[in-house]
């Protein structure tokens, strides 16, 4: 059974903190739609309405690009262990880049992830839960170190030429403004 809430309550949030793995969903008005996968602790809850989370460097940079032209983001976390639990979050996004005057506060309530390249804001306006009783069990066995060893072999510059080469766009064209703003 669904219910809906306007803000986190204290057991959401114990939930989120224990989940290893979330999903964000975005989209523009037109194009593709991007659903991904994120991890590495890069997640802090800063109130029952505010969300922020740490974007490390990835193939794509579809959620920037989307954000910065419909900022309307939609976060999903389910067990894979315990009680079958899904939660989605839906809100209004905003991108913080390197030079944004915000950067460095929000960024100090995350431990440093080598290839950061943006942190989303999310401003919550609705909490739904539901069953995830056809979730199948999964064990967390750790998290990859793969992107964070290809990352400290770029180097800062190596990982603004990165971006310069494939994260100023989505796969639509949109841009990202990710070295405007980095």
């Amino acid at each position: 059974m669904s219910k809906k809430f306007n803000e986190l309550s204290t057991k959401h949030i114990e939930f989120i903190e224990q989940q290893k793995i979330f999903f964000v969903g975005t989209a523009a008005a037109n194009g593709t739609v991007n659903i991904s996968p994120k991890g590495y602790g890069s997640l802090k809850v800063l109130s029952p309405s505010r969300i922020i989370w740490l974007n490390v460097t990835g193939s794509g940079n579809e959620t920037s690009a989307h954000v910065q032209l419909n900022p309307r983001m939609t976060m999903m976390f389910t067990s894979f262990d315990g009680s079958p639990v899904t939660l989605r979050i839906y809100g209004k996004a905003t991108v913080i880049h390197k030079l944004d005057e915000e950067w460095e506060d929000l960024n100090s309530h995350f431990e440093q992830i080598v290839g950061a390249r943006q942190i989303f804001d999310l401003a919550i306006e609705l909490v739904q839960t539901s069953c995830g009783m056809s979730i199948p069990y999964f064990e967390y066995k750790g998290d990859r170190d793969t992107q964070i060893k290809w990352a400290t072999k770029k180097g800062e510059v190596g990982l603004r030429e990165f971006w310069g080469e494939e994260n100023q766009q989505s796969i639509d064209g949109f841009p990202t403004n990710i070295l405007e703003k980095s």
